[in-house]
């Protein structure tokens, strides 16, 4: 694995050896949803929703790009395919301190395409390749890529190693590799993570191939065992759905995969936190269901997750919902017999 070095006294956290790291989801990976896994895992690498670059130009920068100072380390994830717009929305990104920059030639859903950008671009690698270059001239935190193995008819097997071959020559700091193809026409974003089939062993054969190039997987991979197995051979590992659906499973990240002692789980502490998050997100104007839409999915499997999940559900999106709506859903479950300790 390369050594990262540091751009103007800025160490990356490529620099620590191997990375986890929450996959950009658009609609879910909101500042709100990053707050969330940063108190389940201090060391994981998180990423922004795709924002594309013409919104940052011209759009609400501060709506856009704020996030809490807690979320560090965390990429923010661009879309695009003009160089110089990418170049300078990291320009612009810059001031407000994210840790990379990362652009998006893995999505493959229509709005995106119609944006000529997102996994169509595996079809223009000159053109991320480009990109890249435009970015890392502005930027001094780490440029990344987050790709396909391929789209539609082409070959994985020829196209993904020039791909990459172009990406190294581009300086690319590292590649995040969904290890599927693509369809970018007869298949939906839904239908694109299940139907086309994994190839692990390429995205492997890629690392063999390019060993100073920080390469991490991305695809099909639900918990932490299968994330260590990949680390064998990869990286870095990157979960999407499963680190949003089964959220708990972030707590034991920072053990498992980053080498902590074991850490007795403070559930407590973890809803004292989002209370007082909530709270002055509500006394900033937002509403209560924003923040906690992403909290349904703690604690699966354990005793009164179901009832934890109606009462976000139900309670939470009620005119004036406050914090006693998330007291009163961790009241509901049994934190191995624990939950009575308590105090709401």
């Amino acid at each position: 694995m390369t050594e990262l070095g540091k751009r103007n006294g800025a160490a990356s956290h490529y620099q620590r050896g191997k990375v986890f790291a929450v996959a950009p989801m658009i609609d879910w990976t909101d500042t709100r949803c990053r707050f969330l896994h940063r108190q389940l895992s201090q060391h994981a690498l998180l990423y922004t929703e795709m924002i594309v670059a013409d919104a940052i130009i011209h759009g609400k920068r501060d709506k856009l790009l704020e996030y809490h100072p807690q979320e560090h380390p965390v990429a923010l994830q661009l879309g695009g395919s003009d160089p110089a717009k990418l170049a300078e929305a990291v320009r612009i990104a810059a001031d407000y301190g994210y840790d990379e920059f990362n652009i998006n030639v893995g999505c493959p859903s229509d709005r995106v395409q119609s944006g000529t950008f997102g996994a169509c671009l595996m079809r223009e690698p000159e053109t991320v390749a480009a990109s890249v270059s435009a970015m890392k001239a502005v930027a001094n935190v780490p440029v990344t890529v987050k790709c396909r193995i391929g789209v539609d008819d082409q070959e994985p097997e020829t196209v993904l190693p020039d791909f990459i071959a172009r990406m190294v020559q581009a300086g690319a700091d590292a590649v995040w590799i969904h290890a599927r193809k693509a369809w970018l026409q007869g298949l939906s974003p839904k239908e694109n993570r299940e139907v086309p089939p994994l190839d692990y062993d390429l995205a492997y054969r890629m690392k063999q191939e390019n060993p100073d190039l920080f390469i991490g997987i991305n695809g099909g991979i639900t918990d932490l065992d299968q994330a260590e197995e990949h680390l064998k051979h990869m990286d870095g590992v990157m979960l999407g759905r499963a680190a949003y659906h089964n959220t708990s499973i972030l707590a034991d990240v920072d053990h498992r995969i980053y080498g902590e002692a074991p850490a007795e789980r403070d559930w407590a502490s973890l809803r004292d936190a989002m209370m007082a998050y909530a709270e002055d997100y509500i006394a900033n104007g937002g509403r209560l269901n924003h923040v906690t839409r992403h909290m349904v999915g703690l604690f699966q499997g354990l005793p009164g997750a179901r009832r934890f999940r109606q009462i976000l559900s139900s309670d939470a999106t009620k005119p004036g919902a406050g914090t006693e709506v998330i007291a009163a859903a961790f009241g509901a479950v049994d934190f191995d017999g624990a939950a009575k300790d308590i105090a709401v």
